[in-house]
């Protein structure tokens, strides 16, 4: 199974598919079990579809998983972690925060964070426990970033409904 196809960027319908995303892919609990089999499914994943990317996930943080697959270099981990800064710093999807500010007709510089430490740009979903709120986040880095969110959250999906 691929990701689903993703549409522009600025476009109403993404904005829809990233709140969607935001809104739904909510956690029970997240254990450290849970984040064992999330990154490896994620890993599995892209190996079956060949897709050269950077697995990360950190909670309360700490690095819990991280994985590198053929084709990536150290620059795919440091966009991994500017954009897991996002996340946490936002509560929200890197993608999401990249959109928000792009609906307002602004470049992200504008929120002030330093581009070196901070990334807006699509790949990295919050890990959000029911009841307690964002506790990490969960990402790739290595496609295009609207294929990246769509990666992630169609896994984070698919683990979810086997939860």
């Amino acid at each position: 199974m691929s990701a689903p196809e993703m549409p522009p960027h600025g476009s109403d319908e993404l904005r829809a598919i990233v709140e969607r995303d935001e809104r739904e892919l909510v956690f029970d609990a997240f254990t450290l079990d849970d984040a064992w089999r999330l990154g490896s499914l994620l890993r599995d994943a892209a190996i079956e579809r060949g897709h050269p990317v950077v697995i990360g996930i950190v909670v309360n943080g700490q690095r819990l998983f991280h994985a590198a697959l053929p084709g990536t270099t150290p620059e795919n981990d440091r966009w991994l972690e500017r954009k897991t800064n996002v996340v946490l710093h936002f509560q929200r999807s890197s993608l999401g925060v990249g959109e928000r500010f792009r609906a307002r007709g602004q470049g992200f510089e504008e929120s002030r964070l330093d581009p070196a430490t901070h990334a807006a740009h699509g790949g990295v979903l919050p890990i959000t426990v029911r009841g307690a709120g964002v506790v990490g986040a969960v990402g790739v880095s290595g496609l295009p970033q609207l294929q990246d969110h769509a990666f992630v959250a169609e896994v984070v999906r698919d683990f979810l409904a086997t939860a």
